[in-house]
């Protein structure tokens, strides 16, 4: 599935630790191509105790591009296809289609501070409220980011912290929070571990959920590829699902 989140991507190039927060430099882009396949059997109810649920299966394939217009401000879209299957319902098509513009409030060597305002035009899928293509519902977003990396004898580690308020058509209004601790031991080496947490508004019923990814990128001058593994650990009317997540990155 395309995460309901716009996660926190990373900028390899020139070596050094960047997460969300970071703007790109003028004229530099960034092109990310990802293929994700979760999958669930069991769900997060109400209360937040786990019952079974037939099977689910959501796969996704995106692709996010960002592109440095000064300095500060940076411009990223994000679209691609989506389809999944579960005893209810199937859908198969384009998923939703991002775009904003990032802009770093302050920037300093070590640590930045961003606002990002977008937009995303929903597709089918479930976080689309398996709504047709050309239906032109809209959602926005505004999200705060702040970015810190530090050097160690053992490496360079960086965070990232990312709070946003999505007002969605169609589906309830969501706040979400986003972390990510990454650590670079080389120069062609990045582990990260990602929390995405999230609550939409929904009445009678609110979902809430709480999912962890870890993975590892390598490197290999201006590509990377990435291998992860994402999982649902608590929440309230949501699967807990699985599931791989693989990348290729590439800088211009």
């Amino acid at each position: 599935m395309i995460l309901a989140i716009t996660a926190a991507f990373l900028c390899l190039t020139g070596g050094e630790a960047m997460a969300g927060a970071w703007p790109m430099s003028k004229g530099q882009t960034q092109v990310i191509a990802k293929v994700e396949r979760q999958s669930a059997d069991q769900v997060f109810d109400a209360d937040g105790a786990v019952r079974d649920l037939g099977r689910r299966e959501d796969e996704a394939a995106s692709v996010f591009i960002e592109h440095g217009v000064t300095d500060r401000l940076t411009l990223q879209a994000k679209a691609g296809l989506t389809r999944g299957r579960d005893p209810f319902v199937s859908y198969e098509g384009r998923g939703p289609v991002e775009m904003g513009l990032r802009y770093a409030v302050l920037r300093r060597p070590r640590t930045v501070a961003a606002i990002y305002l977008g937009a995303a035009e929903a597709g089918v899928g479930r976080n689309a409220g398996y709504a047709a293509p050309g239906q032109g519902e809209l959602d926005l977003e505004a999200r705060l980011l702040l970015g810190r990396s530090v050097t160690t004898p053992r490496g360079e580690i960086f965070s990232d912290l990312q709070l946003a308020r999505l007002r969605r058509s169609g589906l309830a209004d969501e706040t979400r929070m986003d972390a990510t601790l990454g650590f670079r031991p080389t120069r062609n080496w990045l582990v990260m571990a990602q929390t995405y947490a999230g609550k939409a508004d929904a009445k009678p019923r609110k979902s809430s959920w709480v999912k962890a990814e870890l993975s590892v990128v390598r490197g290999f001058g201006a590509w990377s590829v990435q291998a992860g593994w994402r999982q649902t650990l608590a929440g309230r009317e949501i699967a807990r699902d699985r599931g791989v997540v693989l990348g290729i990155w590439r800088g211009f």
